[in-house]
């Protein structure tokens, strides 16, 4: 175990300027929108499994668009997770996914 005294540093202040969704992303939020259930139990801890068809795909990287995707579709808001676990599993190319639930 390892504890760093250091404030974290949030994403928005990390880059100067706006930033804008690409077409790329909006298509994907609606697709995502789309294929997630109506309904689920929601509570603040959330554990999500991305399935990846690159090794060097970095696991932080669908975190933050996916959970914008899950506070468009619910309406929740990602700051009231206190608790969150994600895992990245290697696919083969054409079976991607995302697996999630809130405990």
């Amino acid at each position: 175990m390892a504890k760093v005294n250091i404030k974290p540093l949030s994403v928005n202040e990390c880059w100067q300027g706006r930033r804008f969704k690409t077409e790329k992303y909006k298509s994907y939020e609606l697709e995502c929108i789309y294929l997630l259930p109506n309904n689920i139990d929601i509570t603040n801890k959330l554990n999500i499994e991305f399935g990846m068809s690159s090794k060097l795909s970095d696991i932080d990287n669908p975190l933050k668009p996916f959970l914008d995707i899950l506070q468009k579709k619910y309406g929740i808001n990602d700051r009231n997770i206190t608790e969150l676990t994600v895992k990245k599993t290697v696919v083969t190319k054409g079976n991607e996914y995302i697996f999630f639930f809130f405990y």
